[in-house]
């Protein structure tokens, strides 16, 4: 699949077959999303795979009872690793981190379309639900939960704004 058929293809999946995703499936996302750029290449992330269904479970109930999450076949967990942005101070915890991590997820969706898979991005949650789950250092911060598996039926994306609403040259 080319590159922007991936692109149009992609949208948010919250019905998932029991079908397993594949560990070179997960791990070619993974490689993926380590490919995004990053401040100062830093690479402020972190990745948690969680198959395990009580584990999934909690998580979902941490996402704000997002029930999907439990019933997706896996799920990666994003975080921000505050200590690989640390000689950006305030500013790389802050804003860097994250935009490293949104980054890495935008590539690890499109990775996972590509190959025929569905994924659904999560930043709705409880933080600290979510690092107590995970038994994350201080250091790091969950940043969003991606599921990840096939679709049991094809979703439908919503609508998009207007390209020309949205582009300004060179003001407002």
């Amino acid at each position: 699949m080319e590159l922007i058929e991936c692109l149009e293809k992609r949208c948010s999946v919250r019905d998932f077959t029991k079908e397993d995703v594949p560990d070179d499936i997960l791990m070619g996302a993974l490689w993926a999303a380590n490919l995004a750029p990053s401040a100062g290449n830093q690479q402020s992330r972190d990745f948690i795979i969680v198959r395990d269904a009580d584990i999934r479970y909690h998580l979902a109930k941490a996402a704000h009872d997002q029930h999907f999450l439990s019933e997706a076949p896996v799920l990666i967990v994003c975080c921000a690793n505050m200590d690989r942005i640390i000689m950006y101070g305030s500013r790389g915890r802050e804003l860097y981190c994250l935009q490293d991590v949104a980054a890495a997820i935008e590539n690890m969706l499109l990775y996972v379309t590509c190959k025929g898979y569905g994924s659904c991005w999560v930043g709705a949650m409880d933080e600290k639900r979510v690092a107590k789950i995970l038994l994350l250092p201080p250091h790091v911060r969950p940043v969003a939960i991606i599921a990840i598996g096939r679709a049991r039926r094809s979703c439908s994306k919503p609508p998009r704004v207007e390209i020309e609403r949205l582009v300004h040259w060179e003001k407002w």
